[in-house]
């Protein structure tokens, strides 16, 4: 677990970036730099969100699969890494001087 914190603190450092989330395949938050409210909001959608987008991947493809998602709004950036077990979510602001 070690080198799971490891890239969280890493990816945390990052200019701009305001927090991260892993999620399980439940939906379920298990880390998160944000508040409680605002932790559970974001996961709620991003999972639905994910997993339609990669529903529309396989649909397009069969054999094909989706590997990253990134949502640009006027304010913030969010990246989300799907794999097997977790989802992780990364919510920058969009304008990073």
């Amino acid at each position: 677990m070690s080198d799971v914190e490891e890239v969280l603190k890493r990816i945390q450092g990052h200019k701009g970036v305001i927090g991260t989330i892993v999620i399980n395949q439940d939906g379920i938050p298990i880390r998160t730099t944000l508040d409680n409210s605002t932790t559970v909001q974001y996961a709620g959608l991003l999972c639905s969100l994910t997993q339609k987008a990669r529903s529309t991947v396989r649909d397009l493809d069969p054999s094909n699969d989706l590997t990253f998602l990134r949502i640009r709004s006027k304010k913030n950036e969010i990246m989300c890494a799907p794999c097997s077990e977790y989802l992780l979510v990364v919510i920058q602001a969009a304008e990073v001087q």
